[in-house]
């Protein structure tokens, strides 16, 4: 006997007609013509090499072997549904925690919206904030200590692996006290800056590669007073007036009495691309698919925000 011959999908088809003992019914239920129906039962009783029905024209009674392998077949589906279960709870697949890595800038209003659109769709869903830096959520997720993150898009990753969906791009702008702020000509030229005290945020945050990037392209390697590992001390700092600092747009309701964040030159101008990632193994998780829903929600609502202001006489 070939046990490879001997199929799930044809044990499926058993069962089914078992349960009917009718050809047609069999094939409407099991979305196949009756004559496949026919077919599969007949390859079952060549493997097995025994009869498991009486032949009355195309009528089928079953054997006393075919009651013994309806029963024994239930047990293997049971254990087989079982066994997927099992396994897909081991990989958190019907966890009621959703572990969602963010950025910490995203806290103020991105998360919070999406959040609470996706407690409407899965009420029973818990959901876990991971907060950290753009490298050390993408090793997060690399290492499957997160389910999903909120991120600037990273400029080397395998896409192969994970799936992508872009909600929405930021440009950054320079972060200064409100008392500079007539002391500065718009939009800004970073090259006119030298003699400013910066604030950066640590190695490995999207916005630290960008401002690299801008400073570069200034010609000067700018004199940071301070390191944070956060984007909310950094606000902070420019906030006591300890220096200036480059800052994506969605941060502008922070110190919004103390913090101005003005345009740069066209030269400097650089956007931050947030993105949701998680894994292409994972596209079918229920909480992960409802998740990219209010991404997309959230991406549209900001597209008629935008619209809407560009409409504003």
């Amino acid at each position: 006997m070939q046990n490879s011959d001997i199929t799930l999908r044809k044990l499926e088809i058993f069962l089914s007609y078992m349960e009917s003992m009718n050809v047609s019914k069999t094939a409407e239920a099991m979305n196949i013509s009756p004559v496949s129906v026919h077919r599969a039962l007949h390859s079952l009783e060549d493997n097995l090499r025994c009869s498991l029905f009486t032949h009355n024209g195309r009528n089928l009674h079953p054997l006393p072997g075919a009651r013994v392998m309806q029963e024994q077949a239930r047990e293997v589906m049971n254990a087989l549904e079982r066994c997927i279960y099992l396994t897909r709870e081991a990989a958190g697949y019907h966890s009621p925690v959703l572990r969602l890595g963010l950025l910490y800038s995203l806290v103020l209003k991105t998360a919070p919206q999406i959040v609470q659109g996706l407690k409407k769709r899965r009420p029973e869903l818990s959901i876990e904030f991971i907060m950290n830096s753009n490298k050390k959520l993408l090793e997060a997720l690399n290492e499957g200590k997160v389910d999903a993150v909120l991120i600037s898009t990273p400029d080397d990753y395998n896409t192969q692996l994970f799936e992508t969906w872009t909600i929405f791009s930021d440009s950054i702008f320079l972060a200064v006290p409100v008392t500079d702020v007539d002391d500065l000509a718009t939009p800004v030229d970073l090259r006119k800056l030298q003699n400013k005290k910066f604030i950066a945020l640590s190695e490995g945050f999207a916005t630290w590669r960008g401002f690299q990037e801008a400073f570069q392209i200034a010609g000067f390697v700018p004199d940071i007073a301070v390191r944070v590992h956060d984007v909310f001390s950094l606000m902070s700092m420019v906030n006591a007036g300890v220096g200036y600092t480059l800052i994506p747009g969605r941060m502008r309701g922070l110190f919004r009495s103390g913090i101005r964040l003005l345009p740069l030159q066209e030269a400097y101008r650089m956007e931050q691309e947030i993105s949701l990632v998680f894994p292409r193994s994972q596209e079918s998780h229920p909480s992960l698919l409802s998740l990219l829903a209010e991404c997309r929600m959230y991406a549209r609502q900001l597209m008629r925000e935008n619209n809407d202001v560009n409409k504003a006489p």
